[in-house]
């Protein structure tokens, strides 16, 4: 009996302490959650202090779950965000408060959005409540983009005039292809593009300075918003500057290039003809050359000619009178060039 009445003791102050111990925890759990808890009573949010501490334990800030969800709550959303997804976007790094803040500022401005698209568009790296603001005030985007070092976009008219502009479009956001749409650095630049394109087709840069909102106009019929997070409201011309005669100068640059080239043919041609001259020259001198070579062997046939018997001494007196003749008739005419065909004979 002392055996039992002892072991019954220790039961009593073993579970005495557990109890003492676990209201303590309970107190602390209590102290702890007891705000929260006490909020989401209060709002209906709907969120009990089990699940409360559950959150603590899964490392989820249940201080963000709670406020996120009496946001929704108060707002009366159309549509009912579970706990349970709003811990699972926690989770996944996303800003559950930015998410709500967003959803709430649609369904005051009747905008179309759900939780679904709108956790997709916050865990995408966009920032969902910027881009619902943008759609209730459009936002207003300067083209070309200053920040980037360019002033004015540089357009040729049809008759040569170099104009400068300056635009300012009015764009608000696309929710629905804001997932993977093009940013504004997109629609600046097709914006630039079609500004241009528009300039250049107009005959006159006296159009475009009569009626700028031609351009606009053009622009806008280019549907220049597809595939980007945006869509364009306006475009308007802020400003139109005329410079230089692009035209003139270009003609001028190619008159100056064909004149290089005509030059550069003209020298061609020129080399062409010297060094056909010196062809020429070389064939005279060839000639010559030719010449003396030929008379050197006419002494040669004379010789020959007595020996064999058939020239006499006679002829070769008829034929050197003959060679004098000739000699003094060149002279007199003035040639001066007078090549003797024959030599005294040895």
């Amino acid at each position: 009996m002392e055996l039992f009445a002892e072991l019954s003791s220790q039961w009593t102050i073993i579970i005495g302490l557990a109890v003492f111990f676990g209201a303590i925890l309970l107190m602390a759990v209590f102290a702890r959650y007891a705000s929260l808890w006490i909020q989401c009573k209060m709002t209906r949010a709907g969120i009990g202090l089990f699940s409360l501490v559950k959150m603590s334990l899964q490392k989820i800030n249940p201080t963000v779950i709670v406020r996120s969800k009496i946001m929704a709550v108060q707002a009366q959303l159309p549509y009912v965000i579970s706990s349970r997804a709003l811990e699972a976007h926690y989770l996944a790094r996303g800003n559950v408060p930015r998410v709500i803040q967003a959803l709430i500022a649609a369904h005051r401005a009747n905008i179309e959005l759900d939780w679904e698209t709108a956790q997709a568009i916050d865990l995408a790296g966009r920032n969902v409540l910027e881009a619902v603001q943008t759609s209730v005030y459009p936002k207003v985007i300067d083209c070309p983009d200053v920040k980037k070092g360019q002033s004015t976009l540089d357009a040729v008219a049809g008759d040569g005039i170099q104009l400068r502009a300056r635009a300012r479009v009015t764009v608000r956001t696309n929710l629905k292809q804001l997932i993977g749409g093009a940013t504004e650095e997109t629609i600046i630049a097709r914006v630039g593009q079609g500004i241009v394109s528009a300039i250049g087709s107009t005959n006159s840069y006296k159009v475009v300075l009569e009626n700028p909102d031609m351009i606009s106009r053009k622009v806008l019929d280019m549907g220049l918003e597809a595939q980007t997070a945006f869509a364009i409201v306006s475009i308007d011309i802020a400003d139109i500057d005329v410079s230089e005669n692009v035209g003139a100068r270009l003609q001028a640059d190619q008159a100056e290039a064909d004149t290089r080239v005509a030059q550069a043919k003209a020298e061609q041609k020129r080399a062409e003809f010297a060094a056909r001259e010196q062809e020429m020259v070389a064939k005279v001198q060839q000639n010559r050359a030719e010449v003396v070579l030929a008379e050197a062997e006419v002494p040669k046939a004379i010789a020959d000619a007595f020996q064999s018997g058939q020239l006499a001494l006679m002829d070769y007196y008829d034929l050197h009178n003959v060679q004098a003749d000739t000699k003094m008739r060149m002279a007199i005419a003035g040639s001066g060039t007078g090549g003797s065909v024959g030599s005294n004979p040895a």
